[in-house]
Protein backbone atom coordinates (compact mmCIF):
# COMPACT_ATOMS: atom_id res chain seq x y z
CA UNK A 1 0.00 0.00 0.00
CA UNK A 2 1.11 3.24 -0.59
CA UNK A 3 2.91 5.40 1.69
CA UNK A 4 0.07 8.67 0.77
CA UNK A 5 -2.99 7.20 -0.01
CA UNK A 6 -4.87 9.86 -2.42
CA UNK A 7 -8.46 9.78 -3.26
CA UNK A 8 -9.83 10.52 -6.87
CA UNK A 9 -12.26 13.18 -7.66
CA UNK A 10 -15.02 10.79 -8.28
CA UNK A 11 -14.47 9.75 -4.71
CA UNK A 12 -12.74 6.23 -5.28
CA UNK A 13 -9.20 5.18 -3.56
CA UNK A 14 -6.73 4.91 -5.85
CA UNK A 15 -4.95 2.52 -3.71
CA UNK A 16 -7.74 0.04 -2.69
CA UNK A 17 -8.97 -3.04 -4.20
CA UNK A 18 -12.35 -1.99 -5.61
CA UNK A 19 -15.72 -3.60 -5.94
CA UNK A 20 -18.89 -1.25 -6.98
CA UNK A 21 -21.62 -2.14 -5.04
CA UNK A 22 -25.39 -2.12 -5.88
CA UNK A 23 -26.09 -0.59 -2.96
CA UNK A 24 -25.99 3.23 -2.93
CA UNK A 25 -27.81 5.82 -4.20
CA UNK A 26 -26.90 9.96 -4.34
CA UNK A 27 -26.20 12.19 -1.77
CA UNK A 28 -28.39 15.34 -0.62
CA UNK A 29 -27.09 18.45 -2.85
CA UNK A 30 -26.26 20.01 0.65
CA UNK A 31 -24.40 16.68 1.64
CA UNK A 32 -21.95 16.85 -2.07
CA UNK A 33 -18.77 17.08 0.90
CA UNK A 34 -19.42 14.48 3.30
CA UNK A 35 -17.76 15.47 6.54
CA UNK A 36 -18.51 12.68 8.93
CA UNK A 37 -17.02 9.06 9.27
CA UNK A 38 -18.63 6.14 10.55
CA UNK A 39 -16.54 3.55 12.11
CA UNK A 40 -18.02 0.22 12.59
CA UNK A 41 -16.85 -3.30 12.95
CA UNK A 42 -17.95 -6.12 11.14
CA UNK A 43 -16.97 -10.39 10.65
CA UNK A 44 -19.29 -12.59 8.93
CA UNK A 45 -20.21 -15.16 10.07
CA UNK A 46 -19.88 -14.07 13.11
CA UNK A 47 -16.50 -13.94 14.85
CA UNK A 48 -14.73 -15.19 12.23
CA UNK A 49 -12.58 -13.46 9.74
CA UNK A 50 -11.14 -13.78 6.38
CA UNK A 51 -13.61 -15.42 4.72
CA UNK A 52 -14.30 -12.99 1.95
CA UNK A 53 -18.25 -13.33 3.08
CA UNK A 54 -18.42 -9.35 3.72
CA UNK A 55 -17.82 -8.46 0.33
CA UNK A 56 -20.12 -10.85 -0.97
CA UNK A 57 -22.96 -9.28 1.51
CA UNK A 58 -22.21 -5.82 0.38
CA UNK A 59 -22.13 -6.56 -3.28
CA UNK A 60 -25.22 -8.68 -2.56
CA UNK A 61 -24.01 -11.79 -3.61
CA UNK A 62 -24.08 -13.54 -0.19
CA UNK A 63 -25.45 -17.14 -0.05
CA UNK A 64 -26.82 -17.15 3.65
CA UNK A 65 -27.46 -20.75 2.87
CA UNK A 66 -23.94 -21.43 3.38
CA UNK A 67 -24.21 -20.94 7.80
CA UNK A 68 -26.97 -21.01 9.96
CA UNK A 69 -25.14 -17.58 10.86
CA UNK A 70 -25.86 -15.43 8.11
CA UNK A 71 -29.61 -16.86 7.59
CA UNK A 72 -30.84 -13.65 9.33
CA UNK A 73 -28.96 -11.74 6.40
CA UNK A 74 -30.98 -12.89 3.59
CA UNK A 75 -32.35 -10.25 1.16
CA UNK A 76 -30.14 -7.79 3.18
CA UNK A 77 -29.24 -4.63 1.20
CA UNK A 78 -26.42 -2.79 2.91
CA UNK A 79 -23.26 -1.42 1.80
CA UNK A 80 -20.20 0.95 3.30
CA UNK A 81 -17.34 3.01 1.55
CA UNK A 82 -14.36 1.43 3.15
CA UNK A 83 -13.98 -1.96 4.41
CA UNK A 84 -10.01 -2.87 6.45
CA UNK A 85 -9.46 -6.42 6.68
CA UNK A 86 -7.05 -8.16 9.79
CA UNK A 87 -4.21 -7.46 7.44
CA UNK A 88 -4.85 -3.71 6.61
CA UNK A 89 -5.57 -4.15 3.30
CA UNK A 90 -8.27 -1.70 2.22
CA UNK A 91 -11.26 -2.21 -0.48
CA UNK A 92 -13.80 -0.24 -1.40
CA UNK A 93 -17.29 -0.69 -2.13
CA UNK A 94 -18.95 2.73 -2.91
CA UNK A 95 -17.75 6.39 -4.05
CA UNK A 96 -17.14 8.58 -1.43
CA UNK A 97 -19.44 10.80 -3.22
CA UNK A 98 -22.06 8.67 -3.23
CA UNK A 99 -24.62 7.79 -0.41
CA UNK A 100 -23.76 4.08 0.73
CA UNK A 101 -26.04 2.00 3.18
CA UNK A 102 -24.07 1.67 6.21
CA UNK A 103 -26.07 3.95 9.24
CA UNK A 104 -29.19 2.26 9.49
CA UNK A 105 -31.82 4.20 11.55
CA UNK A 106 -29.11 7.20 13.23
CA UNK A 107 -29.51 10.44 14.24
CA UNK A 108 -26.05 12.93 14.90
CA UNK A 109 -25.74 16.54 15.45
CA UNK A 110 -29.54 16.63 15.64
CA UNK A 111 -30.09 15.20 12.29
CA UNK A 112 -31.02 12.03 11.04
CA UNK A 113 -30.27 9.42 8.42
CA UNK A 114 -26.26 9.94 8.91
CA UNK A 115 -26.14 8.52 5.39
CA UNK A 116 -26.58 11.40 3.90
CA UNK A 117 -23.54 13.02 4.79
CA UNK A 118 -20.71 10.23 6.40
CA UNK A 119 -18.51 7.96 4.82
CA UNK A 120 -18.85 4.58 6.67
CA UNK A 121 -15.61 2.28 7.19
CA UNK A 122 -15.50 -1.33 8.25
CA UNK A 123 -13.06 -2.62 10.24
CA UNK A 124 -12.73 -6.66 10.37
CA UNK A 125 -13.26 -7.55 14.02
CA UNK A 126 -15.79 -7.73 16.70
CA UNK A 127 -16.89 -6.65 19.77
CA UNK A 128 -14.84 -9.07 21.46
CA UNK A 129 -10.98 -9.05 19.89
CA UNK A 130 -8.82 -6.04 19.50
CA UNK A 131 -8.22 -4.71 16.35
CA UNK A 132 -4.65 -5.39 14.50
CA UNK A 133 -2.17 -2.90 14.12
CA UNK A 134 -1.91 -3.45 10.69
CA UNK A 135 -5.82 -1.90 10.77
CA UNK A 136 -4.60 1.20 12.82
CA UNK A 137 -1.82 2.43 9.98
CA UNK A 138 -4.25 1.77 7.41
CA UNK A 139 -6.61 3.56 8.91
CA UNK A 140 -4.74 6.50 9.34
CA UNK A 141 -4.15 6.66 6.03
CA UNK A 142 -7.13 6.14 4.77
CA UNK A 143 -8.69 9.44 7.17
CA UNK A 144 -5.62 11.18 5.81
CA UNK A 145 -7.08 10.72 2.51
CA UNK A 146 -10.38 11.55 3.12
CA UNK A 147 -9.66 14.87 4.58
CA UNK A 148 -7.71 15.52 1.62
CA UNK A 149 -10.36 15.63 -0.40
CA UNK A 150 -13.33 16.44 2.01
CA UNK A 151 -12.26 17.95 5.21
CA UNK A 152 -13.29 15.69 8.38
CA UNK A 153 -15.32 17.43 10.94
CA UNK A 154 -16.17 14.42 13.41
CA UNK A 155 -14.90 10.82 13.54
CA UNK A 156 -18.05 9.07 15.84
CA UNK A 157 -18.58 5.39 15.98
CA UNK A 158 -21.51 3.36 14.71
CA UNK A 159 -22.84 3.02 18.69
CA UNK A 160 -22.77 6.91 19.00
CA UNK A 161 -25.20 7.46 16.07
CA UNK A 162 -27.24 4.78 16.76
CA UNK A 163 -27.16 3.93 20.91
CA UNK A 164 -29.04 0.90 22.08
CA UNK A 165 -29.12 -0.43 18.56
CA UNK A 166 -25.48 -0.79 17.90
CA UNK A 167 -22.03 -1.34 19.76
CA UNK A 168 -19.70 -0.98 17.34
CA UNK A 169 -16.90 -0.72 16.58
CA UNK A 170 -16.79 -1.98 20.24
CA UNK A 171 -14.86 -1.70 23.64
CA UNK A 172 -11.53 -2.56 22.12
CA UNK A 173 -11.19 -0.02 19.58
CA UNK A 174 -8.59 2.32 20.72
CA UNK A 175 -9.89 5.48 20.41
CA UNK A 176 -6.87 6.88 22.66
CA UNK A 177 -4.69 5.63 20.08
CA UNK A 178 -6.35 7.05 17.22
CA UNK A 179 -6.18 10.33 19.06
CA UNK A 180 -2.76 10.12 18.91
CA UNK A 181 -2.44 10.14 15.17
CA UNK A 182 -4.94 13.02 14.57
CA UNK A 183 -2.58 15.35 12.85
CA UNK A 184 -2.54 13.09 10.30
CA UNK A 185 -6.26 13.53 9.21
CA UNK A 186 -6.71 17.22 9.94
CA UNK A 187 -7.62 16.85 14.00
CA UNK A 188 -11.11 16.37 13.56
CA UNK A 189 -13.61 16.07 16.65
CA UNK A 190 -14.34 12.53 18.52
CA UNK A 191 -17.78 13.01 19.39
CA UNK A 192 -18.52 9.60 20.90
CA UNK A 193 -19.06 8.42 24.10
CA UNK A 194 -16.76 5.72 23.80
CA UNK A 195 -13.99 7.94 22.48
CA UNK A 196 -14.68 10.72 25.49
CA UNK A 197 -14.53 7.67 27.85
CA UNK A 198 -11.43 6.38 27.05
CA UNK A 199 -9.70 9.96 26.52
CA UNK A 200 -11.09 11.21 29.90
CA UNK A 201 -9.26 8.17 31.33
CA UNK A 202 -6.32 9.14 29.93
CA UNK A 203 -6.66 12.43 31.13
CA UNK A 204 -7.39 11.57 34.79
CA UNK A 205 -4.15 8.82 34.72
CA UNK A 206 -1.89 12.09 33.43
CA UNK A 207 -3.23 14.29 36.07
CA UNK A 208 -2.80 11.59 39.10
CA UNK A 209 0.96 11.19 37.93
Amino acid sequence: MAQDLVIDPEGWLVAAERHESPHYNERPDEDAEPHVVVLHNISLPPNRFGTGLVRDLFMGELDTKTHPDLTDLEGLRVSSHFFIARDGRIEQFVSCAKRAWHAGVSRFNGRDNCNDFSIGIELEGTDFVAFEEAQYQALVKLLGAIDARYGLSYIVGHSDIAPGRKTDPGPHFDWVRLNGSRSAFGSPQFAGAAARLQLSILEQSFARA
